[in-house]
């Protein structure tokens, strides 16, 4: 069978074509498989990424697409089959500008957004859901909500508590977008059990966190917590009333009525709370105690001293006293350090 010379032009032609426009298509397809990977690309406005653990890497490309993270899924797998690596799960917040590759590290490494939360020593629950409020994770009255209903979180440690008062302990914290309070309580709750295991705290936690408590609210020293702490179990065994402000200033907390500063309406309101009224420790905890605080509530100092007050002549230290006559030389040191202070030389 005889073949044209004309066909065997033409099919020698197409074939010299193809491969004269060979290295213009593989530059053509490296040019947007460069583009697709290395030009950094923004979705336009903040966007969450929630990848549910389990989500496989075709399930994360195509999330991670929808939401503009990336330009292109199939790109994504592609980069998978040379970067590898485990893609971790959890909330990915995407705003700036930012190539394929550094989305792909991002998930690699695990980095999920999260929104602080830090609780200072001595923070009390109503400090606390302020903090996470200003965080924007949860209003405030959210967070007071689950601090007064998740009792049982700590029911085998104090059966006795109304609130978490006490054992939402002073830390950083690190909460997802879209963690509830009661987690983020939960969560506060176990790095108090953590801390109190470290301390060797077993038993008598109600009494030893309401004690802890006061001490904290007394004196920012960790050097005299061991002092006033001993000062408030001699009151106590002594049957003295505590007479700490701090206990009146939170009853008035609880009342709604606090004004800033304690008033002789204060002193006199009935309160379990109030310790100028009524002998024994408060009912609870009025904050929540640090570690220094807590140690000193369990290992007081031996001592006499049956009164203290502020210190003017030590920033932040107290004076101590054993008699009711000394105490009241300090008293009047005190004072008159602080109308010095306030009038000036």
């Amino acid at each position: 069978m005889k073949v044209s010379l004309l066909g065997r032009r033409r099919k020698k032609s197409k074939s010299s074509l193809t491969l004269k426009m060979l290295p213009l298509l593989l530059l053509l397809g490296a040019g947007a498989c460069a583009y697709l990977l290395l030009t950094p690309s923004s979705p336009g406005r903040e966007v969450f990424v929630d990848i549910a653990p389990g989500t496989g890497s075709r399930g994360i490309a195509a999330q991670l697409e929808r939401a503009g993270a990336i330009r292109n899924r199939y790109a994504f797998m592609a980069l998978r089959l040379f970067k590898r690596g485990t893609l971790q799960a959890g909330e990915y917040r995407f705003a700036e500008p930012a190539t394929m590759s550094d989305v792909y590290d991002r998930l690699r490494r695990g980095d999920i957004y999260f929104r602080v939360v830090t609780i200072p020593e001595g923070f009390n629950i109503f400090d606390v859901a302020t903090a996470v409020e200003a965080s924007g994770l949860a209003t405030k009255d959210e967070f007071l909500a689950a601090a007064r209903s998740d009792v049982r979180l700590v029911a085998d440690m104090d059966p006795k508590a109304q609130t978490l008062e006490g054992y939402l302990f002073p830390d950083t914290y690190h909460f997802q977008r879209l963690e509830t309070p009661d987690h983020m309580a939960a969560a506060m709750v176990k790095r108090f059990r953590q801390e109190a295991q470290q301390l060797g705290l077993q038993a008598h936690f109600h009494a030893v966190v309401t004690m802890a408590s006061l001490v904290e609210k007394e004196t920012p020293i960790a050097a005299d917590r061991p002092l006033v702490s001993s000062v408030l179990n001699n009151r106590l065994a002594q049957g003295m009333p505590l007479m700490t402000d701090p206990t009146v200033i939170y009853a008035a907390m609880l009342q709604h009525r606090y004004r800033g500063a304690i008033y002789q309406s204060d002193l006199q309101a009935e309160s379990d709370y109030n310790t100028y009224k009524h002998t024994g420790l408060p009912p609870g905890p009025i904050c929540n105690p640090g570690v220094a605080a807590l140690n000193a509530a369990l290992h007081p100092a031996t001592s006499k001293y049956l009164y203290f007050v502020a210190d003017p002549a030590a920033q932040g230290h107290s004076r101590f006293a054993v008699t009711l006559e000394e105490h009241n030389k300090n008293v009047q040191a005190y004072r008159r350090a602080q109308h010095a202070s306030a009038t000036g030389p």
